[in-house]
């Protein structure tokens, strides 16, 4: 049986992560920062339904953006999928993705792609807020995410600054407060002296375990986590219509300049925007499909009720001052 896909495990920064990813020239490479118990079957499906081979790299979103600028011209990747908008508009800032095709541009809605073109949304994702329904009552949860820094939060919260939900959602803040304002937040919350978890996973499990009262999260863990218990002691609080709280976050794929594989990576992009996998991600990973007339599954929040904040996109290239903004906060992003 011929070999489609290729698990090439977690990256391994500089050169050794060169070599680990160099193949036989005619695979398609891509670069994922997607987790990859989420991705690998709908790329698995795409192997198989195209007679494509392809070799996948998995590591954190910001770790494989901040890769492929350091490697440039000698990066061996062909698709970059980022888990946020922030890390593909980085790369756009920095020259290195190529411009897509109308075809599969006109997919998603024009705020969920690059107004140049060069990479487009694939899912969304809400921002929100999971709290211990025994140990804490809805009333008392905050209208707004800033207010998550007053006092009777203290040793409430729990965050993950260094995934990179939590680094565009501090992005966007600095698109709509400055940054003054979005490290001011930063410092209220380490002020407040929160526990921090490498991802929004550890985040829901140690909220349900009532090791925390409140966490920040995307939406689709707990709905995922209720597929397997129903009766978690945990909810979702929304914040109020339009703020930053509840912002929408697309997963992001585009094409590496570099890439000699053009017509392939686009062809897995375009697979990616249609019925098959946009119903995937609505039924299995349980996201907002952007693309193919796909409805979100029954019993997800409509986006219409939940209002949820937008930014502009464009906005989340400077990846690397957000992380300095939150390292510099005293959160830290290691």
């Amino acid at each position: 049986m011929r070999r489609h896909l290729l698990l090439l495990g977690a990256l391994a920064l500089g050169a050794a992560g060169l070599s680990a990813c160099g193949g036989d020239g005619d695979e398609l490479t891509i670069y994922s920062g997607r987790e990859l118990e989420l991705i690998e079957p709908i790329l698995s499906q795409f192997a198989e339904d195209t007679g494509i081979d392809i070799a996948v790299r998995d590591g954190t979103t910001s770790d494989l953006a901040l890769q492929i600028d350091t490697e440039g011209d000698r990066s061996p990747a062909d698709v970059f999928l980022s888990q946020s908008p922030g890390a593909v508009a980085f790369l756009d800032e920095a020259g290195h993705l190529a411009t897509l095709p109308d075809g599969i541009l006109d997919a998603v809605p024009d705020e969920d792609r690059a107004s140049d073109g060069r990479w487009v949304g694939i899912t969304g994702r809400v921002r929100t807020l999971v709290y211990n329904t025994d140990l804490v009552d809805e009333a008392d949860l905050p209208g707004s995410v800033l207010d998550l820094t007053g006092p009777d939060y203290e040793g409430m919260l729990g965050v993950a600054p260094g995934n990179a939900s939590f680094q565009d959602f501090v992005t966007g803040l600095r698109s709509s407060l400055g940054d003054d304002g979005a490290l001011e937040w930063l410092e209220g919350i380490a002020a407040n002296d929160p526990t921090t978890y490498p991802n929004n996973l550890s985040i829901l499990d140690a909220v349900n375990r009532g090791e925390i009262e409140l966490g920040l999260i995307n939406h689709y863990y707990w709905f995922e986590t209720a597929e397997d218990d129903a009766d978690q002691p945990s909810a979702l609080h929304f914040f109020d219509d339009g703020d930053l709280g509840s912002m929408l976050l697309v997963t992001a794929a585009s094409v590496l300049e570099t890439s000699d594989q053009r017509d392939d990576a686009e062809r897995l992009i375009e697979y990616l925007l249609g019925e098959t996998a946009q119903r995937y991600f609505a039924e299995e990973t349980l996201e907002y499909p952007l693309a193919a007339g796909v409805e979100p599954v029954q019993g997800l929040f409509p986006l219409d009720d939940i209002v949820s904040a937008r930014v502009e996109l464009e906005e989340l290239g400077s990846l690397e001052r957000t992380i300095d903004l939150i390292d510099q906060s005293g959160l830290g992003t290691g």
